[in-house]
């Protein structure tokens, strides 16, 4: 299992390396400037050797000439590198920071907000809006961020390892030896406990995406929780993920925090060995104590990079988790998208013909469906529970592909059309209201944003909403959203009422619009509704029978399936299911 599933790490790795084409010039220009702070850690140590041979060279001689006169130089350009070293490390942190943030990693949250658009709307039922914001955020931050160590390990880190090994060598062959004996060690050690630490990481981030899940959850249904003191329920269940999610981080930190411990542990033995191995060659092979000191300050150096290579190989385990699961998204695959667009003005007549559907492949739900709709009709839908009424809209809005069978638009196969083109020419008003933050014209006009002021006024004037608007605060221009408490549950269905008017699309869709509005009200709406639904096509799904009396075809379902059509008077004299219907709802 271990060896299939390396390649696949490898792979995302260099998968993130190919995304950052779009900044590439600038990680050149880091890797340019990183260059330039490995010369100036490489140039200190040997710097300060040669000073150290200096001073003692003038504590050999006669001292004719001053210590400041003989040092001064060499201190003058050691600060000088000094500062060098500080300002291109600030400079490349800079750079990484600004330019990484603001194309890489906005990048990333670009291509998955582009890629959510166009997965299937199966994609977002199936998956919590918690775990989408997670990915967004927290995935992508993280792999944002891992730019600089990947920086740091393939140029920073292994140059300047390189490097110094070659210095080390140029003073002396033996100190660098006794140096770089214990590298491999640390480098094995160090990837061994990185690996373990993977699929810690993996299961920390899913746990953190059910975190975020659970808390997006309690906050979106705030009041309910209120209503039913779900408050400790609610906080037992945050507790529990929580403390699962605390377990498997726990291992994970542990395991990567632990590797930087061991490379300076063996980089301490490392450096006891070249002290005393150095005393010895100063003392019986008269090796210049600067030599010495520039292979001691080499070998001190040399341990930053090292552990900068150990901790990152624990961060590439946690960066891989995460790009794991923000490159999940953007593979997901996409629903099919026909360009082709419906021919002529669209008429209304509307035909399912055997249609089979199912949101799981071992619950069918319906199954060798057959509806003809005629231009202008008034189609209600009733049944049941779970009948499948609401799966009709779903799949005359394209929200899902059939399973078998087609659905024809005047004639035109709908599948082999675009979308965009078929949601087009419906209008809808749904049983849950959607509202978003803005003023209370800009809500109405959002299926006609270039609706003036008086078509704005005018359909909520037919929508029986025109009053209470003029109420509000700042009337038109007064700021709701979906959250917002100063306009009650029916209000926000009659906004959605005006905003179907105003859009004045040729067919209507209504899934128990009036379900929220009370009955004085339902009666004016179903007037304003008369005159919308004359000459256009109307599908209305409703409980409450009452609404679709005068309809032209009633299509009773259950389980999927049409058990019985007709008119309202037909379906009650047939004393069949809809009269078990209607009976139980008004019976005295």
């Amino acid at each position: 299992m271990k060896k299939k599933r390396e390649p696949m790490l490898n792979g995302t790795i260099r998968r993130m390396v190919r995304d950052t084409r779009p900044i590439r010039k600038w990680l050149i220009l880091s890797s340019i400037l990183s260059v330039g702070i490995i010369v100036c850690s490489i140039a200190t140590p040997d710097l300060l050797g040669r000073l150290i041979d200096r001073l003692y060279a003038w504590l050999q001689t006669d001292r004719s000439s001053s210590l400041l006169s003989e040092l001064t130089p060499g201190l003058l350009l050691l600060f000088l590198i000094y500062s060098a070293n500080a300002g291109i490390t600030y400079g490349n942190h800079y750079l990484l920071n600004h330019v990484v943030s603001r194309f890489y990693t906005a990048g990333l949250r670009i291509r998955m907000s582009d890629k959510l658009q166009r997965l299937p709307v199966s994609y977002m039922d199936r998956t919590k809006a918690g775990e989408i914001i997670e990915k967004m955020q927290e995935d992508v931050s993280t792999m944002g961020n891992s730019i600089h160590g990947i920086i740091e390990i393939l140029i920073t880190g292994f140059l300047q390892i390189l490097a110094i090994a070659i210095f080390m060598f140029l003073r002396s062959w033996l100190l660098a030896l006794a140096v770089l004996a214990v590298m491999p060690l640390s480098l094995w050690l160090s990837s061994r406990l990185a690996s373990l630490s993977e699929k810690s990481w993996h299961d920390s981030y899913e746990y953190f995406g059910k975190m975020y899940a659970a808390v997006e959850e309690s906050y979106t249904n705030f009041p309910a929780t209120k209503a039913f003191n779900l408050e400790s329920h609610i906080q037992q269940h945050h507790d529990k993920i929580n403390a699962e999610h605390q377990n498997v981080a726990r291992k994970a930190n542990f395991l990567q925090s632990i590797v930087q411990p061991i490379i300076a542990f063996t980089n301490a033995l490392a450096y006891i060995l070249i002290a005393l191995l150095g005393g010895w060659l100063i003392v019986y092979r008269h090796v210049p104590v600067g030599t010495v000191v520039t292979v001691i300050l080499f070998a001190k150096q040399l341990s930053a990079p090292l552990e900068r290579i150990a901790s990152g190989f624990g961060e590439l385990q946690m960066v891989k988790a995460s790009a794991k699961r923000v490159y999940d998204v953007l593979d997901t695959e996409e629903e099919v998208r026909p360009t082709r667009t419906l021919q002529g003005k669209a008429e209304g007549n509307i035909r399912f013909e055997h249609v089979d559907f199912s949101y799981s492949e071992d619950k069918p739900l319906i199954s060798d469906l057959c509806i003809d709709v005629k231009k202008g009709q008034n189609v209600a839908i009733v049944g049941p529970t779970g009948a499948g009424k609401t799966t009709i809209v779903n799949l005359l809005m394209r929200f899902y592909d059939l399973k078998g069978g087609r659905i024809l638009i005047d004639g035109q196969d709908a599948a082999t059309l675009s979308r965009d083109s078929t949601r087009d020419i419906f209008g809808m008003v749904l049983q849950d209201t959607w509202l978003f933050s803005g003023t209370v014209a800009e809500n109405v006009a959002y299926g006609k944003p270039d609706a003036t002021r008086e078509e704005i006024i005018d359909a909520c004037d037919r929508a029986y909403c025109d009053h209470f608007i003029r109420t509000l605060p700042q009337g038109y221009d007064t700021v709701i959203g979906e959250d917002t408490t100063t306009i009650s549950a029916g209000q926000k269905q009659l906004l959605t009422i005006a905003r179907a008017l105003l859009a004045n699309k040729q067919l209507l869709i209504l899934d128990e619009a009036t379900s929220n509005v009370d009955t004085r009200t339902e009666i004016l709406i179903q007037k304003a509704m008369d005159q919308l639904m004359k000459d256009r096509t109307c599908f209305v799904i409703a409980h409450r029978l009452s609404t679709i009396v005068d309809s032209d075809l009633i299509l009773v379902l259950n389980h999927g399936q049409i058990v019985e059509q007709g008119t309202h008077r037909e379906l009650l004299e047939q004393k069949g299911f809809y009269y078990e219907i209607y009976t139980s709802q008004y019976a005295i």
